[in-house]
This record gives structure tokens, C-alpha cells and sequence, in this order.
């Protein structure tokens, strides 16, 4: 029988002998790609050789890619668990062609593959192709031999391919497994393209990339037709281990016999057994987000972890795991992937701590949950209203993680109903925001769109790292989208030369700032970005420019200095921040420009006054020790070797840089640094905080900003001294004394408040009568807050003792009602949510809880007194 990793393994040794060059599966989290949430096919980390942005070394290539379909447009999280093939996390098996061979190999390759290599019954096997598609209708029973009645033509939906609403996109050919009538639906029409049922099993996707569809929509071949192949590595395991469902490979039933010994239940086929299957998927998504930098958060690809990982959390909960379990699965997991893809165990500890954390927060704000819905409860109370709102009900799901059905089963208790339209409403507008990705495609038209102008211009020559001055010539002017010979006074534009210093904005350093002189005018460059092999300037013109003519490039050099001295300490405090902190302290972003430095990482607290020192401490030490700053450029495997680290975000040629700080840093760099960490100067962080769950920002400054901002702390610091009549060294102390005094103060002021209101709820116990051995007081009292209100109501009735309290108080031109019964009075039948609900009806509200508490509100404030003797007359009643 199969294993997932010999299929893994043999996929990629059969392309690699056909020519192929085998390419590790990229991140999940895409680069450079405003137009993804997550990486959700083999094709993307391609995309921009099939745009023709880019160009590698091979032109054939094989991979097998870590895929995520959660959130945005491609979105398989409902279905996981309910059917045998969908998950949030796969792997994608595939080939690709960038203009060398096409149609007939791939398909040549693909069936070779499936039933020769692994041998899949040729029988078995079903094909669909592009209803125009007559090159394809030959070409599979001339190299296959199949029978063409066994392939079925569909329409554009099913079979035609396209990289968005303009560029490369093609027809393309799906290969299914029959597996066989049993698994059929039953309908008399059943048949591909006619059902989704279980019996036709999709495995393998070619598209034929051959043409180019403009704005029109129009399509014009292109002139090096591509191939994209995918296949699902689980389905194909899932026949070839003879099992019905993905969930029963050996890529997941490792997991759920891990959930069978936490639950202590035994897994089952069918709707039983979905919990398992989603908790097992779930595990395997959560896992490899992480280790691909994904972290818990409101938004973005954080909340759909976020998401995916209390969604399992709440599957256990069917299963009767009531605390943190997830994080248990992280070995399982590891343990089956981890030949493939290292990553996940060079980062197993932090995954199953960032997890584990998630879990905890998740319970307890499934407990602050409950307290929310009560406030919400309350709101409508004193508002006369029995309707929770669907944006407060959406709020609890979106924020506390609060299933609606725990919401509707709350509203329905406390005699409340639930506006499900409106959760709905808030629902969708969640959903658009989490398209948001989907933005970057007018980008991205924009970005092609100017490349095709450029397709004639000599590519750009950065000159930045030894020189800060050059000459060069003018090759191109730019004016909104077009090319222009001449730019004239006050036009905003951008312009291109064949060589510049000037640095365009990457790997978070700022572009350069600076001038572009030519004969009769000049730019003022306030930005510059890098467009495929070009270097674009961005600036307003001072007189004429004009196509053609020679041109000198300044840099402000001061400004490049200080932008230099932020980037190398930026690398001297990644390496510090993993010396004190932990491996686990990763780059997750950073900003570097003149004026200071911004470092983000991956750490699960606030970092402690004691570890900012070290940290500090650490990178000054590095700076004092004069270390030579070196740059290498070598091929990406021997920089590994060198140990140089990769960051996270940044996408890497086959050619990479290397920026060492003697023994202590090194890294892939492409920005600018000094030559020797001594012209730092001095470095000094300003702050630390939080940006997200297990997020944290560093802020920091060298140089002589460093120095300028310690001045101004010192002179802070002298005033701060001067106004408490002390030295600065005795600072610390004297603002200890005066706080301990202040201290003594409250004691005495909270004392004067507690016996004030003892003598307040005195003459109130005095406004008390007796019924039957039961003491009742109902009384209007002047407590605004409904959290005090209460606490005095409660305090009344248990100095009362056998006792009905109920208080009622105006505010605004409200009024608020609360009542408490004591146990021994509930047997004779008084209930505090029916008592308020009366009162609050004549003051024209509404209201209501549980027999021995409740709130309510009224609109009327004029009807207080009426409220409350309408409440002592149903009490009389009760216990008469």
C-alpha cells in the first residue's frame, strides 16, 4: 500500500527525471501577493512568471504546495468534516511549463503517472476538457487511449481558466476516479458534470495557459503557451490506500486516534464522526499557519485562524472536552509531516504554546461572553425592549467567539427574542471586509499594464550599495500611465535611468530621498519603487527633463547614513532579541528609515523592564565592539549553509546577498548598511507594546536622534525632580513616599464612604414592613449606577434576611428597577423577574431575569412611584 510520503516522494522524482526542476512548496502566507489571503494553489508562487514580471532559471518545475482555502473567495471551512474530501489545509501536487512544452506532454505526463507509476486501473479513470476544446478532444485518446466516450466536455464554469479578469488564461482538462456505482447518488441523471456526489472524485487539474484576454475581453493566443497542473495529494491517497474518505489515510487517522484518546470515545463513520474530522483537519491548518507566521488576531489571515481554531475548540466541547486540548494534536501532526516540511518541527514548541494560549483565551472569554450577553440583556431591559440586537448578538460571536446558538438559547431564557436579520447583516459585512485581499487586483492590472509600456526599455542598474552619486541617462519619463518625452514644471511623474544609487522601498527600508539633475530641470525624488527590472523614481519637476539626455543621481546622503544605521541595528536586535528571548523571536515586519527603527516579532508577553535592558544592553555592547559590517552574494542553498537567515515576508531569487556583522548577525539583505557597527553610534529603544496576539513592536532610534532623545529625557527628568523638590537620583524615592501617602488617603476617604452608606441602607431597613414573617422594602432610592444599585439591593437583603428588596432609581429620564428574593421566599411563589416586569410596564418598559434577581427599565420616570406600588401590591397579594 501507498504512504502519503512515498506518493509525495515519487510525484517529484518523476518530474525531476522528466526535467523538471523541483521547487520547495512556498509559505502560506503569500509574498508580494496583495491579491491572496493564503496560498490556495501550486500556481502562486508563479504567478508572476506566467505574468511575464519574472523569470527563473528552469522553465519546467515541480512542487508539491501547502495550501490553505479559509476565508476570502476560495473558502472550504464549512464544508470540512460533512464531505470525504474537503479540508482548510492541503497539499497540491504539480507541474508546470513556462512557455517549453504543453498540451500533448502534459497530458502524456499525467496519464503515465497515474497509471503506469502508481497504477490506477485505466478503467476507472473519466476526463472532461473545454466544450471548444478539439485540440484536447484529440489529443487524450491519441496519447491515452481512452475511450472518448469517457470524456465529457463542460462549459467555461467547469473548465476554463482564467489568472483574473485580464491576462493569461486558458481551457483546461480535468482528470477524475470512478469509484464506482455504490457511491453513487442515486439520481437517474447521476453523472460529472451533472452531480457533486461522492462517486466521481476530481484528482487532477491541467490548464493549458494560451491565451492573453484584455479589457475587452477579448482573447489573443499568447506567444509561449504555459501548463499549471494540480492534484490533491489526499485524494490520491485516499484510492491508492483503498479508503473512502481523505480522513481515513494515514495523513489523518493518526490524529483522530489521538482526539479518541482524549475524548475517551471511539470515532465512526458519518455524521457521528464529523466532530472528529473537523478537529483532525483543523489541527493540521492551525499547525501549519503558525509555523508559517500566522498568529491569532481580529482580522485579516489572524482571524481566520483565529476562527478555524476556536471552531475545533467548540467541536470538542460536543465531545466533552470542556478545557484546552488542541495543542495536544501538535505532535501527532509533526510527527506525520514533519520529513516534508522541517519547519514544523524546528517550530513545535511554539506552535503548541500559541495554541495552547489561543485555547486559554478563548475560555475565558467564553466566560466574559456570558457577562456581556447579561449587559446586553440589561441594556434592553432599561430600554423597555426584549430584542437582542443582531450587530450585539454578531459582536459576541465576532469578539468573545460566542456560538449564536448559545445566544439564541440565553435570549430564549430570559424571555428575550434575537434580530437574526441583523446578525446576518453584520455577518456579510465581516465577509467583505475579509475580501480585502481581493483589492490588490487593480493593483496588480496596473502594475502589468505598465510593464507592457516598458517591454521596450533597458532594464534599471542599481549602483546605491558602493556609491551615493552617479551619471546616467534619462530612458524613460512616465505621466499617469504613459510615456512621455518631455516633463515639464510642476508635473508629477516618474522617471527611469539606466543606472542610479538610489534605493527603491524593500525588506521595510525606506526608499531614497534625493535629486535627478539634468540640463534645464530637475526631480526631487520622494519615492522610489522597484516594477519588475525597473527602478522608478517618483517625484514633482523643477523646470524641463527631457528623454534622452544625460542626468546626475545625489542621494541626500545624511538621510542614507542615518537610514544605514537603523538597518544594522535592526539586524544587531534581531539577534538580540533571540539570544534573550528565545529562538521562537522572529522578524514578522519592520519599518527602517532615517528618523528610527521598527521591529516586529513573534513573543506571546510583554517583554519585562529587566529583558528590555538586556536586549538594549546587548545591541550597544555589539555597536562599541567596532564589528566589521560584510555583504556576500551567493546562490540561496550555499547562503543557508552559511547559516545567513531568511526573514519572513521576503521573497528570494536564486542569487541572494548576505549582510554579516562579523560572527554576530547574519542575514539576506538586500538594503543598505554601514561598514562598521561603531558608526551606529548608540542605540536606544523607546518602546515595546503589543500589536496583536502573539505579536510585539519594538521602537527604537541611534545615532544622534538616540543622543538627542536621551538629552531630552535627562532635562524631563531634572523638571519632574524640581516640581517634587528633589535631586534626580532621589526621584524614584520621593514619588514612592507620596504615592504610599496618597494611599493612607483613599484608606480614610473609603472608610468615610463606607460608613456613610451604612448609614444610608440604615434608614432605608427602617423604611422596611413585615408580612407573614417576611420583611418587604420596595423603595425609590438616588443611585444612578446600575452596578451599585444593585450591590446595595443585594447588601438590604441579606442584612434583611428573609426578605424582598426590590430598589428603583431615575436617570436621564429613565428609570432603572432591581430586586432580590431570598431562597426561603421563592417556595411561596414570589418571582423577581415577574415582579420587575410589572413595575417596568407601568413605567412603560419592559424587563425580566431570574426568580430570586432581575432588572428591568422604564421610559416614564413620572410613573416611579406608581411602579413601585403596583410591585407592593402583586408582593401583598403573593403572600397574603
Amino acid at each position: 500500500m501507498w504512504s502519503s510520503a512515498e506518493i509525495r516522494k515519487t510525484f517529484l522524482e518523476y518530474f525531476e527525471e522528466r526535467g523538471h526542476s523541483v521547487v520547495e512548496s512556498s509559505s502560506l502566507v503569500p509574498v508580494n501577493d496583495p491579491t491572496l489571503l493564503f496560498t490556495n494553489a501550486g500556481m502562486n508562487q508563479f504567478k508572476d512568471v506566467f505574468l511575464g514580471l519574472d523569470k527563473r532559471k528552469y522553465v519546467r518545475a515541480t512542487s508539491s504546495q501547502k495550501c490553505v482555502r479559509a476565508g476570502g473567495k476560495h473558502n472550504d471551512l464549512d464544508t470540512v468534516g460533512r464531505t470525504p474530501r474537503h479540508h482548510t489545509f492541503f497539499e497540491m501536487l504539480g507541474n508546470f511549463s513556462f512557455g517549453d512544452y504543453f498540451k500533448r506532454e502534459a497530458i502524456g505526463y499525467a496519464w503515465e503517472f497515474l497509471t503506469e507509476v502508481v497504477g490506477l486501473p485505466e478503467e476507472k479513470l473519466w476526463v472532461t476538457i473545454y466544450q471548444d476544446d478539439d485540440e484536447a478532444a484529440d489529443l487524450w485518446p491519441e496519447i491515452s487511449g481512452i475511450d472518448p466516450g469517457r470524456i465529457v466536455r463542460l462549459g467555461e464554469k467547469d473548465n476554463f481558466w482564467s489568472m483574473g479578469d485580464t491576462g493569461p488564461c486558458g481551457p483546461c482538462s480535468e482528470i477524475l476516479y470512478d469509484r464506482g456505482i455504490e457511491y453513487s447518488c442515486g439520481a437517474p441523471d447521476c453523472g460529472i458534470g451533472v452531480c457533486d456526489c461522492d462517486r466521481w472524485l476530481e484528482i487532477w487539474n491541467l490548464v493549458f495557459m494560451q491565451f492573453n484576454r484584455d479589457e475587452s475581453g477579448e482573447m489573443t493566443p499568447l506567444p509561449r503557451p504555459s501548463i499549471d497542473t494540480g492534484m490533491g495529494l489526499e485524494r490520491l491517497s485516499s484510492i491508492l490506500q483503498g479508503v473512502d474518505s481523505n480522513f481515513d489515510t494515514d495523513l489523518f487517522i493518526p490524529i483522530i486516534k489521538r482526539i479518541e484518546e482524549l475524548t475517551g470515545k471511539a470515532y465512526e463513520q458519518g455524521e457521528r464522526g464529523f466532530p472528529f474530522r473537523v478537529i483532525a483537519d483543523h489541527s493540521r491548518a492551525c499547525s501549519f499557519l503558525i509555523a508559517d507566521g500566522v498568529l491569532p488576531s481580529n482580522d485579516g489571515r489572524g482571524y481566520v485562524l483565529r476562527r478555524i481554531l476556536r471552531r475545533a475548540l467548540r467541536f470538542g466541547r460536543f465531545l466533552g472536552i470542556e478545557g484546552s486540548f488542541l495543542y495536544k494534536n501538535v505532535d501527532v501532526v509533526c510527527d506525520i509531516m514533519q520529513e516534508a516540511y522541517p519547519e514544523l518541527l524546528e517550530k513545535q514548541d511554539f506552535i503548541k504554546e500559541v495554541i495552547r494560549l489561543e485555547e486559554e483565551r478563548f475560555l475565558l472569554t467564553l466566560n466574559d461572553g456570558l457577562k456581556k450577553a447579561e449587559e446586553i440583556m440589561e441594556r434592553a431591559r432599561q430600554r423597555g425592549d426584549n430584542v437582542i440586537p443582531g450587530e450585539e448578538a454578531f459582536m459576541l460571536y465576532d469578539t468573545y467567539g460566542f456560538p449564536l446558538d448559545l445566544t439564541e438559547d440565553m435570549a430564549e431564557e430570559n424571555q428575550f427574542t434575537l434580530d437574526k436579520a441583523g446578525f446576518d447583516r453584520s455577518m456579510e459585512e465581516q465577509r467583505q471586509r475579509a475580501r480585502q485581499a481581493n483589492k490588490g487586483e487593480d493593483l496588480l492590472g496596473q502594475e502589468r499594464l505598465l510593464s507592457e509600456k516598458l517591454a521596450g526599455i533597458a532594464p534599471s542598474s542599481f549602483t546605491g550599495y558602493e556609491n551615493s552619486r552617479d551619471e546616467s541617462v534619462l530612458l524613460a519619463i512616465i505621466k499617469g500611465s504613459e510615456l512621455m518625452d518631455k516633463a515639464l514644471n510642476g508635473e508629477e511623474v516618474i522617471l527611469i535611468t539606466a543606472r542610479t544609487p538610489f534605493y527603491a522601498e524593500s525588506g521595510g527600508q525606506v526608499a531614497d530621498c534625493g535629486i535627478i539633475k539634468g540640463q534645464e530641470g530637475l526631480l526631487r525624488v520622494q519615492d522610489v519603487k522597484k516594477l519588475s527590472a525597473w527602478i522608478l523614481h517618483y517625484g514633482i519637476v523643477e523646470g524641463v527633463l527631457t528623454t534622452g539626455e544625460g542626468v546626475s543621481l545625489q542621494l541626500d546622503d545624511p538621510a542614507r547614513m542615518d537610514t544605514a544605521r537603523n538597518h544594522t541595528a535592526t539586524h544587531l536586535l534581531h539577534r538580540a532579541l533571540r539570544e534573550v528571548l528565545g529562538e521562537h523571536a522572529q522578524q514578522k515586519g519592520s519599518l527602517v528609515e532615517p528618523a528610527r527603527l521598527r521591529f516586529d516579532f513573534s513573543h506571546l508577553k510583554a517583554l519585562s523592564s529587566e529583558e528590555l535592558s538586556r536586549i538594549e544592553q546587548m545591541v550597544n555592547e555589539a555597536i562599541w565592539k567596532l564589528y566589521p559590517v560584510t555583504t556576500t552574494v551567493t546562490a540561496l542553498g550555499q547562503a543557508r549553509e552559511m547559516g545567513a537567515m531568511a526573514l519572513f515576508g521576503e521573497k528570494y531569487g536564486e542569487e541572494v546577498r548576505v549582510v554579516q556583522v562579523d560572527t554576530y548577525s547574519s542575514e539576506l539583505c538586500g538594503g543598505t548598511h554601514v561598514q562598521n557597527t561603531g558608526q551606529i553610534g548608540l542605540f536606544k529603544i523607546t518602546g515595546e507594546g503589543s500589536i496583536g496576539s502573539g505579536l510585539r513592536r519594538i521602537e527604537a532610534i541611534t545615532g544622534s536622534y538616540a543622543l538627542e532623545y536621551i538629552k531630552q529625557l535627562e532635562d524631563e527628568l531634572k523638571k519632574a525632580a524640581s516640581a517634587l523638590r528633589s535631586s534626580p537620583l532621589e526621584l524614584a524615592k520621593r514619588i514612592e513616599n507620596l504615592n504610599n501617602s496618597l494611599k493612607e488617603k483613599d484608606k480614610e476617604i473609603e472608610n468615610l464612604l463606607q460608613r456613610l452608606s451604612r448609614s444610608s441602607s440604615d434608614e432605608l431597613v427602617n423604611k422596611a414592613f413585615q408580612l407573614n414573617d417576611a420583611w418587604i422594602l420596595i423603595e425609590e432610592v438616588d443611585i444612578e449606577d446600575p452596578g451599585s444599585l444593585r450591590q446595595n439591593a443585594e447588601m438590604l437583603k441579606d442584612k434583611l434576611g428573609r426578605a424582598i428588596v426590590m430598589l428603583a432609581s431615575i436617570k436621564g429620564e429613565k428609570v432603572s428597577f432591581v430586586c432580590f428574593v431570598s431562597k426561603d421566599l421563592l417556595e411561596q411563589g414570589l418571582h423577581a423577574g415577574k415582579i420587575v416586569a410589572a413595575a417596568a410596564q407601568v413605567a412603560g418598559g419592559g424587563g425580566g431575569g431570574r426568580p430570586d434577581m432581575a432588572q428591568a427599565g422604564g421610559r416614564d420616570k413620572s410613573k416611579i412611584s406608581e411602579a413601585l406600588a403596583e410591585a407592593r401590591k402583586m408582593v401583598k397579594k403573593t403572600l397574603s
